[in-house]
């Protein structure tokens, strides 16, 4: 049965990526720890970080191929991200697990109000044919990165969930665009932290094999369907935000009972 809820529980986490370029941590570290019974906070967040890694890179491939990707603006926010991740996954390790969580579920609801706003002034469909495209990079972006990687490393996630609205406040991008470069900053920061954690033998590795395995056709399926919903203006923006608020209330819920 535990093998049945780890494919289960990543193919949601993989589908979750492929539709939004993000939630894939939120959900893997919640998933691990109250559906497929990891006992542990820190070897949660190390193995859904592996996890959520290779899924994005498997998603990646695909909004690759539907033309959804800024491949500069992927290289240098990954590349100034993994630098942040790698001091903040270092951070992360030393801090009470359940404390970590619960600051997690609160950074979750800031993000997803954030989105919301954000859906209310900017479609999320593509640009148009022949519209300029941002700079590869920016100090905005670097910083950005840096920030975000930082934060992703520090609560053990693939950072899709800041990727995503860093990347738009960063460079103006529509949301599918967004999408689709931020699983490479997310494959990324997920390795760099997964790496970590893994010198200090804080991963499951049966349970990060079945995730990956489920998670490959979840996001197939979520990617067909981002590219789906790409013209409809907001409905993207409004998946991420309601997603986000759902597990921070869970989350919330126990952690709060574990801290009292």
């Amino acid at each position: 049965m535990s093998v049945v809820l780890a494919l289960l529980s990543g193919g949601f986490v993989g589908f979750s990526l492929g539709l939004i370029g993000g939630g894939g941590s939120i959900l893997a570290t919640p998933l691990l720890l109250y559906v497929v019974g990891v006992g542990q906070p820190h070897v949660a967040i190390g193995t859904g970080a592996l996890a959520v890694a290779v899924s994005a890179m498997a998603n990646f491939s695909g909004h690759w191929r539907a033309g959804n990707v800024r491949w500069g603006n992927a290289l240098v926010f990954a590349a100034f991200g993994v630098v942040g991740a790698l001091g903040g996954s270092t951070l992360g390790k030393a801090f009470d697990g359940e404390r970590l969580l619960f600051l997690f579920a609160l950074l979750m609801i800031a993000v997803g109000l954030l989105m919301l706003r954000s859906g209310e002034r900017n479609g999320s469909g593509r640009v148009a044919a022949g519209a300029p495209s941002a700079p590869a990079f920016t100090p905005r972006l670097a910083v950005v990165a840096l920030a975000v990687g930082a934060a992703s490393g520090f609560f053990g996630i693939g950072g899709g969930f800041l990727i995503v609205p860093g990347l738009v406040f960063a460079t103006g991008m529509p949301m599918i665009n967004a999408i689709g470069t931020s699983l490479f900053a997310v494959g990324a920061f997920g390795l760099a932290t997964a790496a970590n954690y893994a010198l200090s033998g804080l991963i499951d590795w049966p349970v990060a094999a079945q995730y990956i395995a489920g998670g490959l056709l979840g996001g197939w399926v979520g990617m067909r369907l981002a590219c789906h919903l790409a013209g409809r203006k907001g409905a993207l923006d409004r998946i991420f935000a309601s997603l986000i608020f759902t597990v921070a209330a869970y989350m919330l819920y126990r952690t709060s009972a574990a801290l009292t």
